[in-house]
């Protein structure tokens, strides 16, 4: 995966291109070129290259990794306070909190707001049990809180349910 300074370094190639460009519209429609109109084509296009670029280098792209975590699948999210994760049924309660930290972390926008004086992102870990055929049930294990104001927010809040582990079906391992 490309870094942030990859991204600046290209962004800075795609800007000497744009000027170029730009340069070489304004030539012709002084000269009167029959490519002119097609050059402005291009000087557009490149500037928004490049200006998607440099928004690129500026905003991480990497996803932070939790030893111990696993594989999560998002299932709910209202795009301001609250999301669902579904997980499996199979997990330890010491992998559903490192898979709620890691999704905590990536689920994390700037884009994100509270409403009605919630300042905090919930995401809920959750998994389905099947008790008798037909009827499945969703089983909550675990949450986690987290900061919507702050990116490198160290007060998240884990809150396992022990009880929940219970009503999990034993394996056959």
């Amino acid at each position: 995966m490309l870094t942030t300074s990859e991204f600046f370094q290209y962004t800075q190639w795609s800007g000497i291109a744009t000027l170029v460009f730009a340069v070489l519209a304004i030539l012709a429609f002084l000269f009167k070129w029959g490519i002119r109109f097609r050059l402005v084509g291009i000087t557009g296009f490149m500037l928004v290259l490049t200006v998607g670029l440099f928004s690129l280098s500026i905003v991480p792209l990497s996803r932070t990794v939790i030893p111990g975590s696993a594989k999560y699948t998002l299932v709910y999210d209202n795009g301001s306070n609250q999301a669902v994760i579904a997980i499996s049924p199979q997990l330890s309660p010491e992998e559903v909190e490192a898979t709620l930290l890691q999704a905590a972390s990536n689920l994390y926008s700037f884009g994100r707001s509270g409403r009605q004086g919630d300042n905090q992102l919930t995401v809920r870990a959750r998994t389905i049990i099947h008790p008798e055929p037909g009827l499945s049930i969703p089983l909550y294990l675990g949450d986690v809180k987290r900061s919507l104001a702050n990116r490198e927010d160290q007060d998240l809040t884990v809150t396992i349910y022990p009880e929940k582990f219970a009503q999990l079906p034993k394996s056959d391992a």
